[in-house]
């Protein structure tokens, strides 16, 4: 996972990249079916744009991807779905076609990445099956992330949408305008955590037994915590939950955070 500032400067950027994007009603065609092993503790890793990400828990060992793409101004055949395997897992991105005057778009992991799009309102829908140990990643500029009942370390970033992760492990989450509301089962970090939206509530539910750093901060709402931490004014909140160790930072402009306790 990325450093939390690091991803939002990335996501501030994209969303400004990707012009001209709508949400699109037109023909909608499915010809993205792709399923492979990525090894535990490895990563899948989807990029989309246009269109949301929705991962659960795989029945199996293989990681089973695929892919609904829908154009109403565009045509939906002008969006490719390219595999990158790496030596951290597999990269899986919707790349449009080249932007005029800028450099050609690239599938590639992590920040290598370059996808962008102008005038294309084509969506494309992705929907994963995670096998439990493999950690998963979801970025899209405009739709949600969900994850459902995983069993892996789970992250996300989107620009325009919301996030929502249930996991017996540990996630993050940035967002620029939405909600987050994520549950994790680890309260064992092992390393430090942040939730952060511009525009939007988020709320995280942890074990009863976390150890953390803790810190939550509202600019323009109200902080809330079922755990015992120090009120520092409306918005924020500090504290160590257990014996502390890594920070766990909660954050919105304009919203509320929420900081549960889960069993």
């Amino acid at each position: 996972m990325r450093r939390a500032r690091m991803i939002v400067a990335a996501a501030v950027v994209a969303g400004f990249a990707f012009l001209g994007c709508g949400e699109s009603t037109g023909p909608i065609v499915i010809d993205f079916d792709w399923t492979g092993v990525v090894d535990p503790g490895d990563l899948i890793e989807i990029k989309g744009t246009n269109g949301s990400i929705n991962a659960s828990l795989a029945t199996g060992n293989e990681v089973v991807v695929t892919a609904q793409k829908e154009g109403d101004q565009s045509d939906p055949a002008t969006v490719d779905i390219v595999v990158v395997p790496h030596a951290g897992g597999v990269t899986i991105c919707a790349v449009y076609p080249d932007v005029p005057g800028q450099p050609a778009n690239v599938c590639a992991p992590g920040d290598q990445a370059r996808l962008n799009n102008q005038n294309n309102d084509v969506e494309v829908t992705f929907t994963v099956a995670v096998p439990a140990d493999v950690n998963f990643d979801g970025l899209t500029v405009n739709g949600s992330v969900t994850g459902t009942n995983l069993e892996s370390d789970a992250s996300a970033l989107v620009v325009n949408g919301g996030v929502t992760i249930t996991t017996t492990e540990l996630a993050e989450a940035i967002v620029v305008n939405g909600n987050i509301v994520v549950t994790m089962g680890e309260g064992n970090l092992d390393r430090n955590l942040e939730f952060v939206t511009v525009n939007g509530n988020v709320s995280v539910e942890v074990p009863a037994n976390t150890n953390a750093v803790v810190e939550l901060t509202a600019t323009n709402g109200n902080a809330s915590s079922d755990f015992s931490l120090t009120r520092i004014n409306a918005g924020s909140m500090q504290g160590t939950l257990g014996s502390g160790g890594f920070d766990l930072t909660l954050v919105t402009v304009n919203g509320n955070v929420m900081l549960l306790r889960g069993t």
